[in-house]
């Protein structure tokens, strides 16, 4: 049986013409002799607006109803475009994840799919029929619903791909692929053809919006080749793909900001074994995600000053946290919510030596200072004023030669 997932998301859902275009779209598989399996994220803003009812209900909203109302919006755009393809004469039929079902591990709004059950759609598939699954959600062992977190729904398309095992996954979205870096930024980005799971992974963790993280990293362990393309035109998009299967002449992939970061120091903290574990402890169990780490020890190595990041929105959390602690001494907490991240991204530079020194150079010629650095095999990031940010990031697209 030839299996393709075609995942669409919310934008290529957002309105009643939309899914009429996506309803065609399906089709076009169907001729080319595909079973077709689809799955959909909600219309445009359904979720946003589900969230932001269940915070006019409850400043803390029970989590196990918090994915029950969210996963909701799925079910209706899911309705709309089988609704649409029987219109059109093909059997088409909405499945909600406990009909399969699709089971999941993991907490409330951050599961992760562990099996989906094939003979129902299996058996569908053979009929004739196109099955339209939601996206974004799962059912517990305590047959409650489940959801993936944001994005999720590229995650269930990736494991439909795997157990299904699909010919091919493609992500349906409104960009044409994944780019150099941001073109709301930077007008001279431009689509990368083919990429590694392994910088995608990174593109996509440090702020790049196309797919969610979770799913890349399903992607990868299970090896399935995903295409990344726009529900609006008929283009090539982005194949992300095991690094074997590339062979490009350029060092640097792509660039991801972010603008919703926070830098957080403590000065003066008093310096003995285990002050550091002490301090990201309670931010740990309050699920606040630290990012880059740097340290300053003075010289009689009595004192540190440590710097780290954090989201924006997890300002206030964090520095009740940090002032509760008991466990730690310091003379001054100082935040500064004006800075963004800036990461340059490739497999390149695993093999080129002087990237680091080219980066640093580029910024210090456009008078941009550097406040915090981390890096990995294949990605720098620094953290830079938010200022600073569309400079930097034009600098660093023309340093490595991203628009050739």
């Amino acid at each position: 049986m030839k299996i393709v997932v075609l995942k669409f998301g919310g934008t290529s859902v957002g309105t009643t013409d939309r899914i009429k275009k996506v309803a065609n779209i399906v089709i076009s598989y169907v001729k080319k002799r595909y079973k077709v399996i689809v799955v959909s994220s909600a219309m445009s803003g359904t979720t946003n607006d589900l969230i932001k009812k269940s915070k006019n209900i409850s400043n803390n909203f029970i989590s196990s109803e918090h994915d029950a109302l969210i996963s909701s919006g799925e079910q209706a755009s899911c309705a709309l475009i089988a609704g649409r393809l029987n219109h059109l004469g093909y059997k088409s039929q909405s499945w909600m994840s406990w009909q399969i079902p699709i089971l999941t591990e993991g907490p409330h709004g951050s599961s992760r799919i562990s099996k989906i059950n094939k003979k129902k759609i299996i058996k569908y598939l053979s009929s004739g029929g196109i099955p339209v699954i939601t996206g974004f959600q799962g059912i517990n062992e305590h047959n409650r619903i489940t959801t993936l977190g944001r994005g999720g729904s590229d995650a269930s398309a990736i494991m439909c791909a795997k157990f299904f095992k699909a010919q091919k996954c493609i992500i349906y979205t409104d960009v044409q692929g994944i780019y150099t870096t941001d073109p709301n930024n930077l007008k001279k980005a431009k689509k990368i053809k083919i990429i590694s799971y392994e910088e995608m992974l990174e593109m996509a963790s440090l702020g790049a919006k196309v797919m969610q993280p979770n799913a890349i990293q399903d992607a990868r362990l299970n090896r399935i080749d995903i295409d990344v393309k726009s529900s609006f035109v008929n283009k090539t998009g982005t194949l992300i793909t095991k690094r074997k299967n590339i062979f490009r002449n350029k060092i640097i992939t792509g660039i991801t900001s972010t603008k919703n970061d926070a830098k957080v120091t403590l000065v003066g903290v008093k310096d003995r074994p285990g002050v550091a574990a002490a301090i990201f402890k309670p931010l740990s169990k309050n699920f606040v995600n630290v990012d880059m780490v740097v340290q300053n020890i003075s010289a009689d190595g009595r004192e540190t000053d440590l710097t780290f990041t954090i989201k924006l929105d997890d300002s206030s959390k964090t520095l009740r946290l940090l002032k509760q602690n008991k466990k730690i001494k310091y003379k001054n907490i100082i935040l500064d919510k004006k800075v963004s991240k800036v990461s340059i991204i490739g497999v390149g530079m695993i093999t080129t030596p002087g990237v680091t020194y080219r980066m640093f150079q580029t910024l210090a010629d456009n008078g941009i200072n550097i406040l915090v650095i981390s890096t990995s095999e294949i990605k720098i990031s620094v953290l830079i004023n938010k200022k600073n940010l569309k400079k930097a990031i034009s600098a660093l697209h023309k340093e490595f030669k991203l628009s050739n």
